[in-house]
């Protein structure tokens, strides 16, 4: 079920089983050859691929697309909510859901940046509301290391940013708005090796871009789209349908 394209009389005669499933992007930049929208186009997709396969089991909000992206502003074009703002977005669609039955939440990330607000996010509604079943990840969790690793032919087997499998997936999803011509390697690492220190991209890459972009095609942002609306499903439908902890 897709929220935008319903009557309020339509929501209203839904089951309230449904998982509420709200995809998290950003508009910043992401190097020289990618739109400004690449983790909202690639979260979308996924979450869109979703609900075509549950669409009993899962109602779909619009991407919430202004991201937590203040490490990235040193780049024109890229636009950032506060972290209060960011997290009062997230809670505030699903305080509006709660009091109309819903009482499951699934947002599905495509931004690292959301990463840690969504936790926030979803620990604070939780503690409001016992008995609703909250849930967050990025969908790139589902990509298994092995399998990423077979995929990508890069020295980076993990997606970074403006990388060889981002760059992929949106040649795989929108080859129209990649610009092929300007496709970079970059991104720097620290020497010695240090864990937990926060830096933002104009500080550790020149470009935009950390990872390895040139090595990407739309065969291999296929595969990693398959491998992540596989596992997404997955979890959504094992939600839906019911699990213990044992």
């Amino acid at each position: 079920m897709i929220l935008r394209d319903m009557t309020w009389t339509d929501v209203r005669d839904l089951s309230r089983s449904l998982v509420v499933l709200i995809p998290t992007g950003s508009l910043e930049q992401h190097g020289p050859h990618l739109p400004l929208f690449t983790d909202s186009i690639l979260v979308t997709a996924v979450a869109e691929g979703v609900e075509r396969r549950l669409p009993e089991k899962v109602l779909l909000t619009p991407t919430l697309w202004l991201g937590a992206s203040g490490h990235h502003l040193a780049f024109p074009g890229s636009l950032s909510a506060s972290f209060e703002g960011y997290v009062a977005a997230v809670s505030a669609v699903v305080e509006s859901l709660i009091p109309h039955g819903f009482h499951r939440f699934y947002v599905l990330n495509g931004h690292g940046g959301n990463t840690s607000p969504n936790d926030i996010a979803m620990r604070a509604l939780k503690a409001r509301h016992l008995e609703a079943t909250f849930g967050h990840s990025g969908y790139f969790a589902f990509i298994p290391e092995d399998a990423s690793a077979r995929i990508l032919e890069g020295p980076a087997k993990k997606m970074r940013h403006a990388c060889e499998a981002e760059t992929s997936m949106i040649q795989h999803l929108r080859p129209d708005l990649v610009r092929l011509d300007r496709r970079v390697d970059d991104g720097l690492t620290s020497e010695p090796a240090v864990q937990g220190v926060v830096h933002h991209f104009d500080e550790c890459t020149e470009n935009g871009v950390l990872g390895y972009a040139t090595g990407s095609s739309p065969e291999k942002g296929k595969a990693l789209l398959d491998l992540a609306f596989d596992g997404v499903t997955r979890e959504i439908e094992t939600i839906h349908d019911g699990y213990v902890l044992r």
